[in-house]
């Protein structure tokens, strides 16, 4: 595959897949570097979860290629499951194991050793706050112990990349919060992050590297900030100590919107460096002196809404 950084966890050139007459991936290019968190964002129905499938070699693509730890999805797919773990949309718990046994099962999926296994089990009760609870049944954890188990099942083999899927749908906010936590130390330590999620916070809060997926096409990437930056609707805020100062600043900028009463400017900008170093300079200039200014950009929930036409997973909630 050509143009590939080096270091890339996962390497996706025009993936294709249709079920039937309904096209889910239309030509999908992925780069996903090693060691960082990658968020694919969309609405229901846009393709995430079909990309999940196919680069966890659960289905076959019709079209393209991927590569997952270096290994081709549809050439090398015991390779890529070797290197890889996967936690869905729905917990992959028996509920009528307790937590210990639901670990020590996977690690005999994994062909661990006795001995091995047990420690390993020890080994991920406690680091996931779960050594209490480990030798209760499943069916008596809460929403978030759930997850957890879930992911610590998940980690039982040592994956290099991990791959989750809407990981926090329906947990509380502390529970969100410490999947959250679980996730970073697991980058910390080189473990690479491929995360589907319809939370724009989420992603904003955990990936380095975002992408927008919509009717199977990427419609946006790049940073949680240049995507923001990349909508209209930026801009910068100007105080001022009087109506003379302000007047003097809305000759300069003649697109701006004022407001009297609060003394204030919004100039449209992206609020980048560049953008504020020249506002001040054209203030400089013509000996505008401003009290206070404030950057405003809009939010992921705003780029989501224009490049998709759908509300995030939080707006649909308030309505």
């Amino acid at each position: 595959m050509t143009g590939v950084p080096a270091g890339a966890a996962i390497e996706v050139v025009g993936l294709r897949k249709a079920f039937g007459d309904k096209v889910v991936l239309d030509g999908v290019d992925l780069q996903v570097a090693g060691g960082t968190i990658f968020a694919l964002l969309g609405p229901n129905g846009a393709g995430k979860t079909t990309a999940v499938r196919i680069l966890s070699t659960l289905i076959r693509a019709d079209g393209g290629q991927a590569k997952v730890a270096g290994y081709d999805v549809g050439k090398e797919a015991d390779d890529v499951r070797g290197a890889i773990g996967v936690t869905g949309q729905f917990s992959a718990v028996d509920d009528l194991l307790t937590g210990e046994e639901n670990l020590e099962l996977m690690a005999d999926l994994n062909h661990l050793g006795r001995a091995e296994g047990r420690r390993r089990t020890a080994e991920l009760l406690e680091r996931f706050d779960l050594v209490e609870a480990g030798k209760k049944p499943a069916s008596t954890y809460s929403g978030g112990m759930r997850r957890r188990l879930d992911l610590a099942m998940t980690l039982v083999g040592d994956p290099r990349v991990i791959f989750l899927d809407e990981p926090t749908t329906g947990l509380d906010p502390r529970s969100r919060r410490m999947m959250w936590e679980t996730i970073r130390r697991l980058v910390a330590g080189g473990v690479t992050i491929f995360l589907t999620t319809q939370y724009l916070d989420e992603a904003d809060e955990l990936a380095d590297r975002i992408a927008v997926l919509d009717h199977g096409k990427i419609v946006a990437a790049g940073t949680a900030e240049e995507l923001k930056r990349g909508l209209p609707g930026g801009h910068v805020r100007l105080r001022f100590a009087d109506l003379t100062q302000l007047s003097a600043a809305t000759g300069v900028f003649h697109e701006a919107t004022r407001d009297d009463d609060a003394l204030t400017l919004e100039v449209p900008s992206d609020g980048g460096v560049r953008a504020l170093r020249d506002i001040l300079d054209q203030l400089d200039r013509a000996g505008v002196e401003v009290d206070d200014l404030s950057v405003h950009t809009p939010d992921l929930d705003d780029v989501f809404f224009a490049l998709t036409g759908h509300p995030t997973a939080e707006q649909e909630a308030v309505r």
